[in-house]
């Protein structure tokens, strides 16, 4: 009884060592590495989508605050003005003079 049972606990571990074997060494194959390239390219499609939903809703989210305050005929907070204004920052230092139209 105690062989017997000595014997299964043997089969099973040896199972679970093969398939872990098996499961490794197919990673490592071309086959397996195409695949986990498919996957980590898909997550990163994914992400990239996910990213471009978020900066569109903004975008829509901010452009329809612009649309009330201009139906409402507020002036329209514009939080870049003084940056535009001091000529350390201005357009001149982004674009150079012979870049600019």
């Amino acid at each position: 009884m105690r062989r017997l049972f000595w014997l299964g606990i043997g089969v099973a571990v040896g199972v679970v060592v093969v398939r872990k074997a098996t499961r490794t060494a197919q990673a490592y194959t071309p086959a397996g590495i195409a695949s986990s390239l498919t996957e980590s390219a898909g997550g990163l499609v994914e992400s990239l989508r996910s990213f471009v939903e978020d900066v569109r809703a903004g975008m829509a989210e901010r452009e329809q605050e612009i649309h009330q305050a201009f139906a409402q005929g507020e002036a329209f907070d514009d939080q870049f003005a003084e940056l535009r204004e001091d000529p350390r920052i201005g357009d001149r230092d982004i674009f150079p003079e012979e870049h600019q139209r």
